[in-house]
C-alpha cells in the first residue's frame, strides 16, 4: 500500500469495492472513513452508469478490487470504459501487480510474455487453450483459483510436457507467499502433495517453448532422391513431407537443388 493510494482513498467521495467486507478491513487498518459501494462482476454494468453520473456531478470515485489490479482479470474495465465514454478523467494509482511481480521473480530470460489471465474452468476447453500456446516462443502467464490449481498444473504438464519449466507464485505479497520453480510435472506433483498450496490465488509462469532448430532438407536426401527420380517434383515433395513430417518449404528447396545437380 503506497502513500498515494492511501491519499486517493481518503480523498474520494466514495469507494467502489469488489467486496466491501474485504476493503473494509483495509480501510480500518489505515483509518479511512470514506463510504463504500459494491462494484463486482455481476453488477458492474449497472453500477458503472450510476458512478459515472456521480463523477459528472463533480464527485471523485475510487475503485479497488480484492486481490489484484482493477480491470486485470478483476472488475473495473466496464467502469473505466464508461468513464472514458463520458469524458471523465481516469487516474491509475499503481500498486502491487501479481503479473509483473511473478514475471520478475520467475528468472525466465525471454523478452516477450503473454498475459493470458484465467484459463477455462473445464479440462477440455483448458487443454484446447493451452495447445494453442504450446509452441509459442514467449513466456505465458496465467492466473488460477485455489480449487483449480492442481487440475490446471496437471493439464499444463500434459500439454506443454512435464519437462517445461514453470514457476508457481502463490499469495504474492501476503503472509504465506510461496514462489517455487520446477519442471511442470514436478510442480504439479508438489502442489498435489501439499494441500496448503491449494489455498489462495496463484500465478503460474510457464517458460517459452524452446526454439525449433531450422530443418535442413539435406537430412532427408535418402527419402527425396528416390521420389524425385520417379515422380513429378510437387508430388515427390508432398509424399516426402507425409513420410518425414519435415517442413514443406525446406524439402521443396532441397528437391530443387537435387534436380539441378542430377
Amino acid at each position: 500500500m503506497t502513500p498515494r493510494a492511501i491519499a486517493a482513498l481518503k480523498g474520494a467521495d466514495v469507494i467502489a469495492a469488489e467486496d466491501t467486507r474485504v476493503t473494509g478491513q483495509l480501510l480500518k487498518h489505515f483509518n479511512i472513513s470514506t463510504p463504500m459501494v459494491s462494484l463486482r462482476e455481476h453488477n458492474e454494468h449497472s453500477m458503472a452508469e450510476k458512478l459515472v453520473a456521480r463523477m459528472l456531478a463533480g464527485e471523485t470515485i475510487a475503485q479497488v478490487s480484492d486481490a489484484g489490479t482493477p480491470a486485470v482479470s478483476d472488475p473495473g474495465a466496464l467502469l473505466a470504459a464508461a468513464a472514458h465514454a463520458a469524458g471523465c478523467r481516469i487516474i491509475p494509482v499503481p500498486g502491487a501487480s501479481a503479473l509483473t511481480t511473478a514475471l520478475s521473480a520467475s528468472g525466465f530470460n525471454c523478452p516477450h510474455a503473454l498475459f493470458y489471465g484465467f484459463l477455462p474452468p473445464k479440462t477440455k476447453q483448458r487443454c484446447d487453450a493451452l495447445t494453442e500456446l504450446k509452441e509459442q516462443n514467449f513466456i505465458s502467464v496465467f492466473y488460477e483459483a485455489p480449487h483449480r490449481i492442481v487440475d490446471c498444473l496437471n493439464d499444463m504438464a500434459s500439454v506443454f510436457g512435464p519437462d517445461r519449466e514453470a514457476v508457481l507464485c502463490r499469495e504474492i505479497t501476503k503472509t504465506f507467499e510461496t514462489i517455487r520453480r520446477l519442471p511442470l510435472g514436478e510442480l504439479a506433483a508438489w502442489v498435489a502433495s501439499d494441500s496448503n498450496q491449494e489455498r489462495g490465488e496463484s500465478v503460474v509462469v510457464v517458460n517459452a517453448a524452446p526454439r525449433a532448430e531450422k530443418a535442413d532438407g539435406a537430412d532427408y536426401d535418402s527419402v527425396l532422391l528416390p521420389l524425385i527420380a520417379e515422380l513429378p517434383l510437387k508430388q515427390a515433395v508432398a509424399l516426402a513431407v507425409s513420410i518425414t513430417g519435415a517442413p514443406k518449404n525446406a524439402l521443396y528447396e532441397r528437391a530443387l537443388t537435387l534436380k539441378k545437380e542430377a
